[in-house]
């Protein structure tokens, strides 16, 4: 089970292989993993979606691992998945477990 955890939103710059491209707006969900029965967090399981605005094209971008630097100076890594800007991230956090 997936739980909303946090949101952000503002501006910040969008890179990519420490290049920065742009600053964009964005507007960003967060939601964590969570064992059913129990409720506790299942580390690194996660799902960062929303979207980012800007006026350049983003059809180059799409697909690429980018990095987001948010207005609270942290990062996260997130994908664009279409040409409106829309953001999708799945899978472990920074710090990945073995299996895989």
């Amino acid at each position: 089970m997936m739980k909303l955890v946090e949101e952000y939103a503002g501006v910040g710059d969008l890179s990519a292989k420490d290049d920065l491209i742009r600053q964009v707006r964005y507007r960003i969900s967060r939601y964590q993993g969570f064992v059913d029965h129990s409720g506790l967090p299942v580390p690194g399981v996660h799902r960062i979606e929303g979207s980012v605005d800007t006026a350049t094209d983003l059809a180059p971008l799409v697909g690429q691992s980018l990095m987001l630097r948010l207005e609270d100076g942290r990062a996260i890594t997130i994908t664009i998945a279409d040409t409106t800007g829309r953001v999708l991230a799945e899978g472990h956090g920074p710090s990945r477990c073995m299996c895989c």
